[in-house]
């Protein structure tokens, strides 16, 4: 068995063992230092991302919360807005229907007066023209009546005893 693997020869631990501690002082001293401040660099690297992370996340649930307040104020007005447009649109409709019922009445109370006018008039033209035709009569009659002077003489007869009668 004279495999170096198997079976160690003192020479090959000593140079080995050599190999070995100069190439850790020199990694102690060159190298360690350097690839332990890349390390600590991209430890922190990692850290500032994780806070930068967290605080956006933080803004965003901030932004979030005063996104949904905004829209929360923004209903309200919008609710109010409506409630004002339909308090404004029934005191229109009201205001109209209070105008037209006036104007309704106005316009009944012309016209009963235009209507009770014109029964007045037609009842002196009717009254009027009932004069003239029984004055029209009177007159005919009293034509008939008094043609002969017989005639004349008994109406006055009859109208001078109705006076002394009464």
């Amino acid at each position: 068995m004279n495999n170096p693997l198997v079976t160690p020869e003192l020479g090959l631990i000593i140079w080995s063992t050599l190999v070995f501690c100069i190439l850790f002082f020199l990694l102690a001293k060159y190298a360690w230092k350097p690839i332990l401040k890349a390390v600590k660099e991209r430890e922190a690297s990692i850290e500032n991302a994780l806070n930068a992370a967290e605080q956006a996340k933080n803004e965003m649930k901030q932004l979030s919360a005063s996104n949904e307040a905004l829209l929360n104020q923004a209903r309200a007005e919008r609710d109010e807005m409506l409630k004002e447009a339909r308090i404004t649109k029934d005191k229109m409709i009201t205001e109209a229907k209070l105008a037209a019922n006036t104007e309704a009445e106005r316009i009944i109370a012309s016209a009963r007066e235009a209507i009770q006018n014109e029964k007045l008039a037609a009842i002196t033209e009717l009254k009027n023209q009932v004069a003239t035709l029984s004055i029209e009569i009177a007159e005919k009659i009293l034509k008939q009546e008094l043609s002969t002077a017989e005639k004349q003489k008994s109406l006055i007869d009859s109208a001078v005893a109705e006076i002394n009668l009464n």
